[in-house]
């Protein structure tokens, strides 16, 4: 493949980032482009990097706000970018749908397959300066902010190679560095601890913005109004997506809201509808959104329309609320993988073969980080006592009687 061939050649990352001040952030290796037999030795990088233009068919909707441009421009690096990590993150899920299946996965789990246009035309439009918080459907939006499939599936697993050593499971992933803020099991309360994670940044004068992820079955709550006037009356700079696959946990939009849109359901703050199906969509409109909030101007909300392929979450076959007429439908007309696939193939920058040996080294990426979780073992009881409690804060604890069950932590 020209591309990743001319970069490696290069010692070039295939998913490099670009942080606050320029620093680079590096995607895990795990998610890194490697070399085949093919045509890369007859292709330089000048020629693999020139600018491509990308038309965006589905238009933007905007409310109190003028719509972000319907083209834009692309390159044969970004191309595989997005072809490699929506490849890397569609085999996470669907391998997460096995081992669940097969016991080995317990409790909640939520699959994102089929929206990882979001995931990554945001993250494509973002730094990991810029602080990220989501629900419970999250594991490729944490391996977007540079975690490993092993950290994501060993803490499916409950062993400790996981994020949180095993002891969060599906729901509870975390990134510090990364300014990755979870992962929330709590429905709808993305929008407040993000405007708290945007008042932050406005406090302390940062040149970022929030991002606060929900689903449209959330959308109706009360804490997402309450939240949504606070950041409009202190102008905050944070960015509330909405990712609507439509059926909340089962049950239609049409159903369960009164108004069916949610980028203009919020009078006072402005927003934009947007094809969450297609990454270029997704990167164009979240950089709109961000230079929106850095402008000044206080919050704005992005609608991704987006759909999911699983049901709400394991629990759900997904097929009692819809057909699976519509679901192959989805799949064959809207794909986010097959739209970046076409492009490749159309620019004439890999074939299709070229292109299917690429999505099996994602697999068999993903299958070896299976069986590395898998081998990891489970946490040591004392574990279970850890990170419960700050043990250095020097604060006294008291049950319900406070003379007979003292507890001083130092």
């Amino acid at each position: 493949m020209p591309v990743a061939g001319a970069m490696l050649r290069c010692g070039l990352p295939l998913l490099s980032r670009v942080g606050g001040g320029g620093r680079v952030l590096s995607w895990p290796d795990a998610l890194l482009a490697r070399s085949w037999s093919g045509q890369a030795e007859q292709h330089s990088p000048a020629q693999d990097d020139k600018p491509i233009p990308v038309d965006i068919p589905v238009p933007f909707l905007a409310h109190n706000c003028d719509p972000p441009p319907q083209h834009t421009e692309t390159s044969g690096e970004e191309l595989f970018r997005f072809f490699r990590v929506m490849n890397v993150m569609r085999r996470m899920e669907i391998a997460s749908d096995l081992l669940y299946k097969q016991g080995h996965i317990r409790g909640f789990c939520h699959l994102y397959d089929g929206q990882e246009a979001v995931a990554v035309g945001m993250e494509a439009a973002l730094t990991w300066e810029d602080p990220l918080i989501t629900a419970y459907r999250e594991h490729c939006n944490y391996l977007g902010r540079g975690a490993t499939v092993t950290q994501v599936v060993a803490e499916l697993l409950g062993r400790q190679a996981g994020c949180s050593r095993g002891k969060g499971g599906s729901m509870h992933m975390y990134h510090l560095d990364h300014h990755y803020y979870g992962g929330n099991g709590i429905v709808g309360t993305p929008p407040p601890l993000g405007t708290g994670l945007a008042y932050a940044l406005q406090y302390l004068k940062k040149p970022n913005v929030a991002v606060a992820m929900y689903g449209d079955g959330s959308a109706n709550q009360g804490q997402v109004a309450e939240a949504m006037n606070m950041a409009a009356l202190w102008k905050l700079p944070i960015v509330y997506v909405v990712e609507n696959n439509h059926f909340g946990m089962g049950t239609s939009e049409a159903r369960a809201s009164a108004h069916h849109g949610f980028y203009d359901r919020v009078g006072y703050i402005p927003g934009i509808k947007v094809d969450g199906m297609s990454v270029f969509a997704v990167k164009v409109a979240v950089a709109h959104a961000k230079e929106w909030c850095l402008a000044g101007r206080g919050p704005i909300l992005l609608e991704m329309d987006t759909y999911r392929y699983h049901g709400h979450s394991m629990s759900d076959p997904g097929s009692t609320y819809r057909t699976r007429d519509e679901i192959q439908g989805v799949r064959r007309e809207r794909d986010p993988i097959d739209l970046v696939h076409k492009l490749i193939t159309k620019e004439g920058l890999a074939t299709a073969e070229e292109l299917k040996a690429l999505a099996k080294e994602c697999r068999a990426e993903v299958d070896a980080a299976v069986k590395e979780s898998e081998a990891s073992p489970e946490p040591e009881e004392a574990e279970l006592f850890t990170h419960v409690y700050r043990a250095d804060t020097g604060v006294e604890m008291f049950g319900a009687d406070r003379h007979a069950s003292r507890l001083q932590r130092n």
